[in-house]
């Protein structure tokens, strides 16, 4: 029995359970042996996290597909697990011994501290795990994955140590983003550009063999910067070639102010003649872009920071080399100070000798931390490189060859622009938690990378005795007593950058390198769903590892969702204070409410708006199903054993077989093209609109009335149709769905594991051949019995029940519509003229004329051959109906009020137009801002148009 009132809580709980204790998403059931298989990998949350909107919207969406796959006799795997998160992980962990006042992890050592982490992990790891499940997640939980698994751990060492012994891997020194804070390298991912208001400082660099004077042009070059502090570490100058202030100096050296160091002047494209002097300073070892410049021109690089942000020039080698004499007493005065304070007092120095030329206000974006929100700094250091050019080739044609394919398109291109200019990848990280580098130091720096400790050991031991530096005698009693080998060889300290690891995702899950049999079965993957953000950091390096370790790429098709903003189309963020909470809202609405709010919004051209009232709105409509399952289930509607909808004899129960196939078809249709947005509208719209507004309303006196075959079918359409909802309902809602199968369908069963609507009339030969091909002819794993079904809707399609029952709602909704238009109260009853009614309109008129009346608020139908003077004509399906609205409103009063309406929606759109207008207005304005005036002109304009209609209508009751 179901209950009076929809409670999302209790039903939530008691499903979870339900599906657990039935392993109803276990991949590899007995049931599915022969199926075909469907992967998805789940993108795996940081350990440290807990369920924000973005995981939301993702997981909904891979769980609908997974749903829909598993009901359509699929052998659905989808891989749940998380990463261990680097950095995240370490800090959560050094706060926690900071908040506790316990030793620090330096003073802790590194052994007892990742003791210390594993331990957090045990204990508040599970979190978003446990929050998954609460939004209705269907992953394969038991096989659950961590990236610090034995396995996965496993798979890393190898892949390490294979790339580097291709030479794919390797050490190098180049500029990194660096967090002086944190003390390590962090990936672009990981880097927040936030503007900030600061200054353009305009230089002068005397030129070499002239008199400095500030007064005359010709005795130095101005350059702009926004980082005084750096020039100590400049080492070149760089003017366009084509600029023709600068063409008679390409070649000469100017002296660097305060430093005395020689530097020449170099023509390349990277210095902009439009913007501030012209010329920039070229810092090799301080500027991404520099260092490139740097390596085109041989500029040596010099870096003047520590790895804490001071200026590090006393024993700095590198800037002291050239320098004339004199230069170490400057070296001594700033040595060891800020890089902020160090900017201040060196401006200070210049503008004395007279080197400022001008300081103008200037507004830039400076990158940040995400987690230490410090200034980031590029810093020169020996750091882990992948090959990732290399690496990037084949992923690039798996693209261009259709072999995995981006949906929307278009994301394509920008995998392309940066795939086809991808840098070497740093991957090494200065953390302890992590996987840590597999390679060991010998005693004069060689590296030895080895999957295991005894292995670089032998390796190294052997090429020492080789080079004569031990004894083979030393050689055998070092390799039998690590206590004689100790410090004479040295394991790298740094871990890998989590997105290493998280790169093998797609196979290392499934037990790779073992010969596991999931790995055959389960990989490739189908679909990969993820957000636009990690295209580059994640979506691409699974692809260079899948296709160089499995030689085949790790998923057919990559779909893209949109962001998820606040209602006023803003980024969320907690600075703003407009974050919204997804439990809250579970809490409040339900998962099902959520979910469905989210995949009803996920179109693929815009991002998603969400608010609260958005996600009550579709709580709503799970109510409205709830209260028409009730409604079946008190009315006695059971589906019968047997019943056949294609049998139906009455009209309406003929429609709803018709409509519901026609609902099922676009659903599927939408869920392949995966087209989130339009299935759930479809539901949405079949559900409420055609199902509960129309369906059961007109099927009431039926219900309603005395026993008999009329009353036996519309029973059973009833329970079937509420069957088939329930159905295409569960991927996107299952939680209800799931309840109401369990209390009111009366099946063995779960939902979850039901068939999809309608029969399957078999695969395509099309399907069949590209099953062979992806199969291979001994494949045992795969059946094309199972492949996924086309439905065959011939037996529902019945064009006179439609043309009959299209008719009763397109006449009760356009004397509706009118009576609005009009502002006719509800209790005030209108006449209607069917005006020179067909043969047909005659004949089925009787059969509804009481359901009419009773929906349209109508006192009487009658038949004539024209229509009466001053009544609203109606054009229902190419025939005549009107409305005798003389003496029912007051057309002047109504004339007026509309003419009104009209005048508002006009200011609107001038309003909306004027702002859309204004270039400037459109170029600074935040992008929601942009759109929001777009969608308010829309409005505005359909207002309008629905307004001139109404008008026009009343014209002809004057």
């Amino acid at each position: 029995m179901i209950e009076k009132n929809y409670q999302p809580a209790d039903i939530e709980a008691r499903m979870s359970v339900v599906w657990e204790d039935s392993l109803a998403f276990k991949a590899g059931r007995p049931d599915r042996r022969d199926a075909v298989p469907f992967t998805i990998v789940i993108p795996p949350p940081n350990v440290t996290g807990s369920l924000h909107m973005g995981h939301a919207l993702n997981n909904t969406l891979q769980d609908i597909l997974c749903r829909f796959e598993r009901m359509r006799g699929r052998d659905v795997l989808w891989q749940p697990g998380t990463d261990h998160a680097g950095i995240a992980t370490q800090m959560v962990v050094e706060r926690q011994l900071m908040e506790r006042q316990q030793p620090g992890r330096r003073e802790m050592g590194r052994e007892k501290f990742l003791e210390r982490v594993w331990q957090w992990k045990a204990e508040s790891g599970d979190t978003i795990i446990n929050q998954l499940k609460r939004l209705g997640a269907s992953c394969d939980w038991s096989r659950e994955r961590f990236t610090m698994d034995e396995g996965l751990s496993k798979a890393v060492v190898k892949v390490f140590v294979e790339l580097h012994r291709d030479g794919l891997i390797y050490k190098d020194k180049r500029l990194v983003n660096w967090d002086t804070k944190l003390l390590t390298a962090i990936s672009d991912l990981e880097v927040q550009q936030t503007e900030v208001r600061g200054n353009l400082w305009y230089l002068r660099y005397p030129i070499e063999g002239k008199t400095f004077n500030p007064e005359d042009p010709t005795t130095f070059i101005v350059v702009a910067t926004t980082r005084p502090e750096t020039m100590l570490g400049d080492t070149g100058v760089a003017v366009h070639p084509e600029d023709e202030r600068y063409q008679k100096l390409v070649g000469k050296n100017v002296i660097l102010p305060l430093v005395g160091r020689k530097i020449k002047i170099v023509a390349d494209e990277y210095s902009d003649p439009e913007k501030g002097s012209g010329a920039v300073k070229v810092t090799p070892a301080h500027d991404f872009n520099d260092f490139e410049v740097g390596n085109r021109h041989g500029l040596r690089r010099i870096s003047v920071l520590d790895k804490e942000g001071f200026l590090d020039l006393l024993d700095n080698e590198d800037y002291l080399k050239g320098l004339p004499e004199g230069a170490s007493q400057f070296a001594e005065e700033f040595n060891k100070v800020d890089r902020f304070a160090a900017r201040k007092r060196i401006v200070e120095r210049l503008e004395s000798f007279g080197f400022v030329e001008r300081i103008e206000p200037h507004t830039h974006m400076v990158p940040h931390g995400d987690r230490s929100n410090s200034v980031i700094e590029p810093y020169l250091t020996d750091q882990w490189y992948v090959d990732a050019k290399t690496l990037a080739k084949p992923a690039i044609a798996a693209v261009r060859s259709g072999e995995t394919s981006f949906v929307p398109k278009n994301w394509e291109k920008t995998y392309f622009e940066w795939m086809e200019n991808i840098q070497p990848w740093c991957i090494s990280r200065q953390l302890w938690w992590g996987h840590q580098i597999p390679a060991w130091y010998g005693p004069d720096g060689r590296v030895f990378v080895a999957q295991t400790e005894e292995e670089a050991v032998s390796h190294a031991l052997g090429y020492y005795v080789e080079q004569e530096v031990i004894t083979a005698e030393q050689g055998r009693e070092m390799a039998l007593d690590r206590n004689k080998r100790e410090g004479f060889i040295t394991r790298d300290e740094d871990v890998l950058d989590t997105w290493f690891s998280s790169a093998l995702w797609p196979f290392s899950t499934l037990g790779w390198p073992e010969d596991a049999p999931e790995v055959k079965r389960y990989y490739p993957t189908n679909v990969l769903v993820t957000g636009w953000d990690i295209i580059f950091f994640w979506v691409a390096r699974m692809m260079m590892m899948g296709l160089h370790f499995m030689k085949e790429a790790p998923f057919s098709t990559v779909y893209i969702h949109r962001l998820v903003r606040d209602e006023k189309g803003a980024k969320m963020s907690k600075s703003k204070g407009n974050v919204i909470d997804p439990l809250n809202l579970i809490d409040e609405y339900g998962a099902d409410a959520l979910r469905f709010a989210l995949a009803r919004e996920a179109a693929h051209t815009h991002d998603i708006k969400l608010s609260s009232q958005l996600v009550e709105i579709n709580r709503n409509f799970a109510t409205k199903l709830w209260n028409a399952c009730r409604f079946a289930e008190m009315n006695d509607c059971v589906l019968p054993e047997g019943f056949e909808p294609a049998k139906a004899n009455e009209p309406l129960n003929r429609w709803i077989a018709h409509e519901t196939a026609q609902a099922t078809r676009e659903v599927t249709e939408a869920l392949e093209a995966h087209s989130f947005n339009e299935a759930a509208s479809a539901m949405y719209r079949f559900v409420l609109n055609v199902y509960c507004d129309w369906y059961v309303e007109l099927a009431k006196p039926a219900l309603l009335g005395a026993d008999g075959p009329l009353r036996v079918e519309t029973r059973a359409m009833v329970a079937w149709a509420r069957d088939e909802i329930l159905k295409l309902l569960h991927p996107f809602m299952p939680f209800i769905t799931e309840e109401l199968w369990e209390v009111t369908a009366k099946r063995d069963g779960l939902l979850a594991l039901a068939p999809w609507p309608l029969k399957p009339s078999g695969p395509t030969p099309e399907q069949l051949a590209m099953l062979a091909a992806a199969a291979g002819p001994t494949d045992p794993l795969i059946s094309p019995a199972l492949v996924m079904p086309i439905f065959d809707h011939a037996d529902f399609a019945d064009p006179k029940a439609e043309a009959e029952i299209g008719w009763v709602i397109d006449l009760v909704t356009q004397i509706r519509s009118v009576r609005a238009e009009m502002n006719i109260p509800p209790a005030t009853l209108t006449a209607l003229v069917l005006v020179g009614a067909s043969t047909e309109t005659r004949e089925r008129a009787p059969r509804w004329i009481d359901v009419i009346k009773r929906m349209a608020r109508l006192s009487d139908i009658s038949f004539a051959d024209r229509a009466p003077d001053g009544a609203v004509q109606l054009l229902v399906r190419g025939e005549v109906a009107a409305l005798p609205l003389k003496g029912v409103i007051d057309v002047a009063a109504e004339s007026t009020r509309l003419d009104k309406e009209i005048g508002k929606a006009d200011a609107d759109i001038k309003r909306a137009e004027s702002k859309l207008a204004n270039e400037k207005f459109v170029a600074n304005a935040a992008e929601e801002v942009v759109e929001e005036e777009r969608e308010k002109r829309e409005a505005a304009l359909a207002r309008k148009a629905k307004l001139l209609e109404a008008l026009e209508r009343l014209k002809q009751a004057s």
